[in-house]
């Protein structure tokens, strides 16, 4: 591969001047849209050499940054020795307005974590400032290192095109401890009626039936779309998105209704609106809760014996429960990429490349092999699974046939927003299902 030179934007008076007209990019994605009109998409300003491998990363995901750690010590040593990786972390609900912040400024770093929503990543891409990971990949000779059902997931987020790279590939479900279970003779319920069944006894034994955290939000909005998808099928945010249907509509209001009355009848725990994920995580793998509705991420947790207190030997995987006389199957798993991660593209240059390249040949095994994590980079070694579980995630992985997404998937940043910070109101009572939905579809409308 011959080496490449950096790419080349507008320099000199111009883009400065640009630059200078701009405010501060502080909320919103129209600001994105204003930035690609006044710099004419190109992202703005000259094209630098980078001088570091810089990635900006949320604090709550340790995984991915720990094994790009082990990579630049390992396998991709010569990369970091000629572009050093620099990792800096900000709380995931400041996530976005940084990344707006830093576009504003044409300083996004090399390689940072997607919005919390597709659409600021799509505006960062309309704006010019996301490279084009697929003609890069190719370039690079490693796109066919990404796992096929991982690319089909990241273009049906972003509008057919891939915008991320696949650091994670999850599918989500329900975490239970076995134990428990087994102690209080349950076994695993195959639909809503017998999940809620199995709450009640747990709660009725004082064990705190799901950890959640309220504070971030989209655990528990999470349970409303896997509501929708069991209740109304496959396509039902799609239809919100298509203008087919809306939230308000009395049939996805009750999927609201089904996960505020698990609040009301206290199976969340106490002070849910205060847990955060750490905590939610935490109480789960101290067994203070039997179950968690969470992503294939956890495994990373689960795996790791000092968080773990109830062995990973005790932990079991489920699908959401099949809702009766419902038009989704209990086969159909939401699938995601975890925390999507882009490249910018003023600084995709050769020793960027070098990195690209070997993150594409080893990041897979690396991540299932040191950390117990599944990401959509192809594994090249054979590496054996680290306890039960993972086995039992990564062979759901291999069969299921159709995947759908999480609840804001398709909703735009304000929407996500505005979803997120008032599900612990929703689940602790102080809104109401219908009110709840209102406020997001309002959301939706306004966008």
């Amino acid at each position: 591969m011959s080496p490449r030179l950096p790419r080349a934007g507008r320099a000199g008076r111009a883009g400065r001047a640009c630059r200078a007209r701009l405010p501060l990019i502080t909320a919103g994605t129209a600001s994105l849209a204003l930035l690609a009109t006044a710099c004419g998409g190109s992202g703005g300003g000259s094209s630098a050499a980078p001088k570091e491998f810089s990635y900006l990363s949320v604090t709550e995901n340790t995984t991915v940054k720990t094994a790009l750690g082990t990579l630049s010590k390992g396998p991709c040593k010569s990369a970091n020795d000629a572009l050093p990786l620099k990792v800096e972390t900000v709380p995931q609900a400041s996530l976005d307005q940084k990344l707006q912040l830093l576009a504003g400024q044409n300083a996004l770093p090399v390689q940072f974590a997607a919005g919390n929503a597709p659409a600021l990543t799509q505006q960062l891409a309309k704006s010019g400032k996301v490279a084009d990971l697929e003609k890069e990949l190719k370039d690079l000779g490693v796109y066919l290192q990404l796992e096929p059902a991982a690319v089909s997931t990241i273009k049906a987020l972003y509008g057919g095109k891939l915008r991320v790279l696949p650091y994670e590939y999850n599918i989500e479900g329900i975490f239970y401890n076995k134990k428990l279970f087994q102690e209080n003779g349950l076994t695993v319920p195959g639909t809503w009626a017998e999940l809620e069944s199995a709450s009640a006894k747990l709660e009725a034994k004082g064990i705190q039936p799901f950890s959640a955290s309220g504070q971030q939000g989209w655990p528990l909005t999470r349970l409303i779309s896997g509501y929708l998808y069991r209740s109304l099928g496959p396509y039902a945010l799609q239809d919100v998105a298509d203008g087919k249907a809306k939230l308000t509509d009395p049939e996805y209001v009750k999927a609201a209704e089904e996960i505020a009355a698990l609040g009301k009848k206290g199976y969340f725990g106490k002070g849910v609106g205060s847990i955060d994920y750490d905590t939610a995580m935490n109480q789960f793998l101290t067994g203070k809760a039997a179950m968690f509705y969470m992503g294939s991420w956890a495994l990373a947790n689960i795996a790791d014996g000092e968080q773990n207190k109830v062995g990973a030997e005790n932990v079991g995987f489920m699908p959401f429960p099949a809702v009766s006389g419902g038009k989704g199957a209990i086969d159909q798993y939401p699938s995601n990429v975890g925390l999507g991660i882009t490249l910018g593209a003023r600084s995709f240059d050769a020793r960027t490349g070098d990195w690209v390249s070997c993150i594409a040949k080893n990041y897979g095994s690396t991540a299932l092999k040191e950390h117990g994590s599944i990401s959509g980079f192809k594994v090249n070694t054979e590496v054996k699974d680290a306890n039960p579980v993972t086995t039992q995630v990564r062979d759901t992985i291999s069969t299921s046939q159709q995947n759908v997404l999480w609840f804001e998937a398709l909703f735009s940043t304000k929407a996500t927003t505005v979803s997120q910070t008032n599900a612990a109101s929703l689940v602790a009572g102080s809104m109401s299902p219908k009110q709840f939905m209102q406020t997001v579809q309002d959301a939706l409308t306004a966008q």
